[in-house]
């Protein structure tokens, strides 16, 4: 297992290979790793709006300022 001080040693660049490796060996693995309820729920709702044409759709931008100002 890799130690928190080695993940931080590395690059962005070895970082980020790391977490595809991770999330690749979530998709091929044989076993489901199963969202909670909440996720479903979550899911239904927001097709309702979209169904509804109440949904909203924030560009890449948009969403990265929102993301930034909830961190400040």
């Amino acid at each position: 297992m890799l130690a928190e001080s080695e993940i931080r040693s590395m690059s962005p660049t070895q970082r980020l290979q790391t977490m595809e490796l991770l999330w690749k060996s979530f998709s091929d693995s044989e076993h489901e790793v199963p969202s909670p309820d909440w996720h479903g729920d979550v899911l239904t709702e927001r097709l309702a709006k979209v169904e509804a044409g109440e949904g909203k759709f924030l560009s890449l931008s948009e969403l990265k300022t929102r993301l930034a100002s909830k961190q400040a």
